[in-house]
């Protein structure tokens, strides 16, 4: 999935070492009701909270009011090198709601796109489920359901109300790296199968080396180093497309990347994640009138999303075979689109043989396959990955490859390249961070457990 993050300066004081927090804003993690689920007893719920990815926080001088980062700058007087940068540098604690527009109540999580706080504009946010206030929740899905609600009626073309895992660790690489001190709690340790350079912290070091500012986003840059694990994309939408996508690497948890591991522009195969991934979106699989605004899952109105890791033999000890889709709306169960191509079977699910017969309809390199397939995947799902709630826009490709025509060289005809209804002129982010600055998506009642056991039916 790609992902680009819009960072926000807060002006806050702090006294810490080694990107560790600072003290003037506490750290209050909003809190969020999950439930777990057996087909025995029933759901019980527990109490979570949700944490502000690192990468948002304002980065200030220790003990002093001065940023560290500016725009999409380092200052360098602070930041000579990564480990220097790290020792003289803290992040902050936050005001989820007044500065970032993300608030929850109950079992709810909302997420606003624009928010004008009193220190400035944030534009959309990451966010990441807490089993306390110093570790992510670990979820372990094999063999598992995962089911939410979502509401993303108020979300247009070009933006992303996006759910899904990623193989982080659970303190956020707080006892791995010495550098790190600030740890899950303040959001530390992203990585996803894009390898992102944005990310300003990797591995208790400030991502400085090589940093170079982004040419069309003035808060974001990159630096040399990217940040690379297996990411399992339950949810990507808005109101005229989704999508759900595995993307399997050759590593194991969070893995900092450099040179050709990256797998950057023309490498784009040779690194350790595979970036394409093996996505379901019904538009692409032929469907065009199965999910958007008064379609069969009508985007008008909430909805619940299942999402069934189905192991060969049906138990825990198996391989991870098909990953299915299900939506209940207005008490009705359906079964996710099945694909519409001629001579292509009928799949409606995820296996290694529609992600092979998918890759050869449309023409693309399967990756997939070869960084390790569904069982690469049901094994980080058995070594447990991290929930992320994010909003976003894209400041390099305007989610085209979401819900428009994609690549936009490619004739719209040709099996593959439609994705979504919205024109290939949408999503500028000028456009709709102008004209959709209220935007919103809404997460809500995430329950996960044994097949069958998280939706009626």
């Amino acid at each position: 999935m790609l992902k680009h993050v819009v960072f926000l300066l807060l002006s806050l004081l702090a006294i810490a070492l080694c990107q560790q927090p600072g003290t003037l804003q506490a750290e209050v993690h909003p809190p969020l009701t999950v439930q777990q689920c057996t087909n025995s007893s029933g759901c019980v719920s527990q109490s979570r909270s949700i944490v502000l990815d690192s990468n948002w926080r304002w980065t200030h001088k220790v003990g002093d009011y001065t940023n560290c980062y500016t725009g999409n700058s380092w200052d360098t007087s602070l930041c000579p090198d990564p480990t220097t940068c790290a020792a003289n540098c803290a992040l902050e604690g936050v005001d989820y709601a007044a500065t970032y527009g993300i608030t929850t109540s109950g079992s709810s999580l909302n997420i606003k796109f624009v928010t004008q706080g009193q220190y400035g504009t944030n534009i959309g946010s990451r966010v990441y489920l807490m089993q306390d206030d110093n570790n992510y929740q670990m979820f372990k899905l094999l063999n598992r359901e995962f089911t939410f609600d979502v509401d993303v009626s108020n979300l247009p073309c070009g933006l992303n109300g996006a759910l899904y895992f990623v193989e982080m660790m659970q303190d956020g690489g707080m006892s791995e790296y010495s550098g790190n001190k600030a740890g899950a709690k303040f959001g530390t340790g992203y990585c996803d199968a894009q390898c992102p350079h944005d990310i300003k912290f990797i591995n208790g070091q400030a991502n400085t080396l090589d940093w170079k500012p982004s040419p069309n986003d003035k808060n974001s840059g990159t630096g040399f180093y990217g940040t690379c694990c297996i990411e399992m994309d339950i949810w990507e939408a808005n109101s005229k497309a989704s999508a759900y996508t595995p993307h399997v690497c050759s590593v194991q948890t969070q893995t900092r990347c450099s040179g050709t591991q990256c797998g950057d522009g023309s490498n784009r195969y040779g690194g350790v994640c595979d970036k394409d991934g093996c996505d379901f979106n019904s538009y692409r699989m032929g469907d065009k009138s199965f999910f958007g605004q008064g379609q069969v899952v009508d985007t008008n109105k909430p909805f619940t999303v299942v999402t069934q890791f189905i192991t060969n033999d049906g138990t825990d000890n198996g391989y991870l075979s098909e990953i299915r889709r299900i939506y209940v709306q207005d008490g009705k169960i359906i079964d996710n689109s099945r694909a519409n191509f001629p001579n292509f079977r009928g799949y409606n699910s995820i296996s290694d043989s529609f992600c092979n017969d998918q890759k050869t309809l449309f023409g693309d390199r399967n990756d997939f396959e070869a960084k390790g397939g569904l069982k690469a995947l049901g094994a980080a799902l058995q070594r447990g990955m991290v929930l992320v709630m994010s909003l976003w826009d894209d400041h390099e490709v305007y989610m085209l490859w979401l819900d428009s025509d994609y690549p936009v060289t490619s004739p719209p005809t040709t099996p593959g390249v439609a994705r979504g209804p919205c024109s290939t002129s949408s999503g500028r982010p000028a456009d709709v961070e102008s004209q959709y600055p209220n935007s919103n998506v809404k997460f809500s009642n995430i329950k996960y457990g044994q097949i069958g056991s998280t939706f009626g039916h």
